[in-house]
């Protein structure tokens, strides 16, 4: 069965300070998602499609485009703010951004038409991540999330935002997103209280299984967004409540499988050396060779 990975890369890293899609991990100058292609095609999945804006197309197709096409055939996708947007509407004056990664997937809605899994460009998710997607998606109507044990997905530089997720019979019920968890699992809430997690708390890191009857939930869904929160300035369409919304409605089921590797990102600067040395590591071993 042919399947396709949709890579959001669209976003400029803010808080890393550049254009982390494509920073040099690798030996040869490798990003971090030439290896999740490499991953991917191991798993099976046969086409790239790479969600980006046009303002950094030049850059990444130059550094990470041509090396990816040798992997796997490529196709790319451009969320603007004015992609898809509901007839009669228009972008609200001092609006800088586009509308968050459920729009991203949206954008993809003409060039997917396969099973499809979802990462973000920035996230090392290992290979095992990527062979446990492509088995949920093989002969099931049901969605799929590949999860990751909190304690290896933190970082020392700072704290970070996870989706921390509630399951019942190996399939999601809830994923409630705690926007400042520091290294020792420990969290801060929107109110300013404190809190501790477990290490092994399984929380999603955007890598997400699905089929192509999701672009209409998507559709219906981002017109009722707009709707309601259009005219905000930094309103976001985000792929976790979509799914949300099909799982209390009902309408679908979400199986959690949860990644035996270690997750490696750069959400901040300080986050490149580790990363660089983690996957120094990993070729040395001959998991990969480009």
């Amino acid at each position: 069965m042919d399947k396709t990975l949709v890579v959001m890369a669209a976003g400029m890293g803010s808080r890393f300070g550049g254009l982390k899609q494509v920073a040099a991990v690798g030996p040869n100058g490798e990003a971090i998602l030439d290896f999740s292609v490499m991953d991917a095609k191991n798993a099976g999945f046969t086409k790239v499609v790479f969600v980006i804006k046009h303002c950094i197309e030049e850059e990444f197709k130059a550094a990470v485009g041509a090396r990816v096409e040798k992997i796997l055939p490529v196709e790319y996708v451009f969320q603007e703010q004015d992609t898809l947007l509901p007839a009669g509407f228009s972008v609200p004056k001092g609006r800088l951004k586009p509308w968050g990664t459920g729009h991203a997937i949206l954008c993809c809605k003409d060039v997917v038409k396969t099973p499809f899994a979802v990462i973000n460009a920035d996230d090392f998710y290992g290979a095992s991540a990527f062979q446990k997607v492509a088995e949920g998606l093989d002969g099931s109507d049901d969605y799929c999330m590949v999860g990751f044990k909190l304690i290896n997905t933190v970082t020392d530089n700072g704290t970070v935002s996870r989706g921390v997720c509630t399951t019942e019979n190996g399939y999601l019920k809830s994923v409630c997103e705690h926007t400042k968890i520091y290294n020792d699992c420990s969290f801060k809430a929107e109110d300013g209280s404190k809190g501790q997690l477990t290490p092994d708390t399984v929380v999603s890191m955007n890598m997400w299984g699905f089929v192509p009857d999701v672009f209409s939930y998507l559709e219906k869904d981002f017109k009722d967004f707009i709707a309601e929160h259009g005219t905000e300035l930094k309103s976001e369409f985000l792929l976790p409540s979509v799914v949300d919304n099909l799982i209390k409605s009902s309408i679908k089921k979400v199986k959690v499988l949860v990644a035996e590797d270690k997750w490696y990102g750069v959400t901040y600067k300080e986050d490149l050396d580790s990363v660089v040395l983690a996957i120094k590591a990993l070729c040395d071993q001959g998991k990969y060779n480009f």
